[in-house]
């Protein structure tokens, strides 16, 4: 029989209803309408025994289930708030540095470009990718669902710091999760073959041939060596290692960079105020005290690694600021100068310019939804991976010529909006130099503040918390 709900009963009812409602508005999503009858039952009707453990007459099963109870409602409460409100990020790199330190805990607020509908709904809370301690995937790989977005307070805006899922980490060897796999597969096939081929010394058709032929062989090595470097396993978009860096290029602007300032449409962009680059310092000859170099200057034992106590060369990562304080000790230090990065083979598009380093890159636009670019063979290496591996689409060369699903295309109208993103420690950061843009379906959110900081060089009692970086706002 069922009893007369009470009116506290159907106040709760209708708060709860009308909060899930307003939620279901916002995702746009009126699938989940299933779940109001449930709602209605656990209030009003009751038919189903939601709390049928709280009658046993077993002291240990009411124990049990009451943490059963307890937990089920904390991990279903921290699913919702995880996927479309807030979560926290750790910097696990230097990449950011000064503006981000390592050690640093954020609070990374997903409402201010919008919360991402889960392309995998079906996941344990908390876990990115890998249950801790059993080591085994923390995600269900069916259903997924496409890309959308709920509406947000904003949109990403040039000079933001965002955190986005890693582009490159959709095909991972587990055991070398530091470097993507296509730079992995590449470099080995460049070995396997002895290299030494400049790639800007080719036409563009056989450029491509070497590309395809190192990366084929370097990605078949890597399969046949799992003791080396492990299983090769593919993520959706959300299961992605989560990076955080600085939005440099907005959607539609040409991007270049001259003797490491960063160009927007031909016109220079400012550089954060806590920009960290490189310098070779000339010493006296006098050692230079570890407190002045991590208390003064703010560099971490990673930063002077290579100080050798009385070095008379030697290089260092530093602000502006600290750059003025080490040269303000005439006793340690002659001079500081900029330390300029020879040619590098690993700039994105890989390997096809040689002369593009960290401190000079470009010119290259970034794709904008709605534009439309023409395509040829030299510029393809650009834009191929947006428009196979975010956009969806299948593209083959057939000697001159580019089909993209099946028919020849000599231009392409980009689906998304992309993104170039640095680090503010400008000459180590692995950042969009390296592996490309980044799709607006890559986008997490923006971190707000940092509310809590750990320096992994001192110990509990020396100073590990960082107390004047608590609950500060990140700029």
């Amino acid at each position: 029989m069922i009893k007369k709900a009470t009116r506290a009963q159907w106040i709760k009812f209708t708060v709860y209803t009308l909060l899930y409602l307003l939620f279901l508005v916002w995702v746009k999503s009126w699938l989940g309408l299933i779940v109001v009858p449930f709602i209605f039952d656990a209030y009003i009707t009751k038919i189903i025994p939601w709390d049928f453990w709280k009658k046993s007459e077993n002291k240990a099963v009411r124990s049990i289930m009451s943490w059963v109870d307890a937990i089920v409602f904390a991990l279903v409460a921290v699913y919702f708030v995880h996927n479309f409100f807030f979560q926290n990020y750790q910097i696990p790199s230097s990449s950011l540095e000064k503006s981000l330190l390592v050690g640093d805990f954020l609070y990374v607020s997903k409402v201010s470009y919008g919360p991402r509908i889960p392309n995998t709904p079906l996941s344990m809370p908390l876990a990115q990718h890998t249950l801790p301690i059993i080591d085994t995937k923390s995600y269900i790989e069916w259903p997924q669902w496409k890309y959308r977005r709920v509406s947000g307070l904003g949109q990403v805006q040039r000079n933001d710091i965002v955190v986005f899922n890693f582009p490159a980490g959709d095909t991972v060897a587990l055991k070398v999760q530091a470097q993507d796999f296509y730079s992995l597969a590449y470099d080995a096939g460049q070995s396997i073959y002895s290299n030494s081929i400049r790639m800007d010394s080719l036409s563009p058709a056989k450029q491509r041939i070497v590309y395809d032929l190192y990366y084929a062989a370097g990605s078949k090595y890597i399969r046949q060596n799992p003791s080396q470097y492990g299983a090769v396993v593919t993520r959706p978009v959300d299961r992605r290692e989560n990076y955080v860096k600085r939005c440099i290029g907005m959607p539609g602007d040409t991007l270049q960079i001259i003797d490491r300032i960063v160009y927007i449409d031909g016109k220079p962009l400012d550089e954060p105020e806590h920009v960290q680059y490189f310098y070779k310092v000339t010493g006296t000859g006098k050692t230079i005290p570890q407190e002045f170099l991590r208390d003064e200057l703010g560099l971490s034992m990673e930063d002077i690694a290579g100080y050798q106590p009385g070095a008379i060369t030697f290089n260092l990562p530093l602000t502006q600021e600290a750059r003025s304080k080490l040269l303000g000790r005439k006793d340690l230090v002659v001079s500081a100068t900029p330390l300029q990065f020879e040619s590098q083979h690993d700039m994105y598009p890989k390997n096809l310019y040689d002369d593009w380093t960290t401190d000079n890159y470009g010119p290259i636009w970034i794709p904008k939804k709605g534009a439309t670019t023409p395509l040829t063979l030299s510029n393809l290496p650009f834009y191929e991976r947006c428009i196979t591996a975010y956009e969806g689409n299948k593209l083959e060369v057939r000697g001159e010529d580019i089909y993209i699903n099946g028919k020849k295309a000599d231009s392409y109208t980009f689906q998304m909006d992309y993104y170039f993103m640095m680090g503010d420690n400008r000459q180590n950061s692995a950042d969009s130099r390296y592996w490309g843009y980044v799709p607006e379906d890559h986008v997490v959110g923006k971190p707000i503040m940092v509310w809590l900081s750990l320096d992994k060089d001192r110990g509990w009692f020396s100073g590990k918390i960082r107390w004047n970086r608590l609950f500060r706002w990140v700029h």
